[in-house]
Parts: structure tokens; sequence; C-alpha cells
């Protein structure tokens, strides 16, 4: 795999990078080769968009023998891929307070990238 001469910072929203360290290894390890991917501007293997959220905004999706992961996130933005949520799915559709949660993470964002 070729990689690309820049790749994105990865800015880990509220408690998003404590969150992922919580989940079994098997999850973080796909989860952050997923995200590396994000980070090269390649698609992950398992995505959807998630416009409850807001434009923009996408869900990993990995699955392993202890259950299924989800890693909330934006990356149309040029200076960062944005991690608003990382967290184990526990029922079939995403709870309304993992919605609202990311919701609230990227409405935090500053409006505009800053300026270095």
């Amino acid at each position: 795999m070729l990689y690309p001469p820049v790749m994105k910072s990865v800015v880990w929203v509220g408690s998003s990078k404590a969150d992922l360290k919580a989940l079994p290894t098997t999850a973080i390890d796909d989860l952050g080769h997923q995200l590396f991917r994000v980070q090269c501007g390649l698609e992950p293997d398992d995505w959807k968009p998630m416009p409850s959220v807001g434009a923009g905004v996408r869900e990993i999706r990995v699955k392993d023998a202890s259950g299924a992961f989800r890693t909330i996130y934006l990356a149309t933005r040029p200076e960062a891929v944005y991690v608003l949520h990382c967290f184990r799915k526990t029922s079939q559709k995403t709870t309304q307070r993992d919605i609202e949660l990311a919701r609230q993470r990227l409405n935090g964002l500053p409006r505009k990238a800053p300026h270095g």
C-alpha cells in the first residue's frame, strides 16, 4: 500500500480515546487499522454514513468473537480526522444516547480549522 505524502492527524474528541482503549485488544487493533486507512484517505473496510449525527459523519463497524464495536468520526475536514465516539454496540440499532453524544461532540468542534 502506498501512503499519501501527508496523512491527516487524528483528533480525539471528549473521552473517545479513553473509550477506545477500554475495548478488547482485538477491537482496538481493528478499529485502529481502520482509522489509519481513513487517515491515508482510504475507505474503512466496513462503514456507514451517520446523517443522524451530522453531515459527513461516518461509523466504522468491526465485529469479533466478543461483540460489535463502532467508531463514529468526521473526515471531511482537510486538517484532521475527528473521532467523536468509540463504543461497544449492544443492540441492533445504535442507541439514541450514542448518537446524541456524537452529535454534541460534533457541535462542539470549532467551525473553522485552527491556524497554526
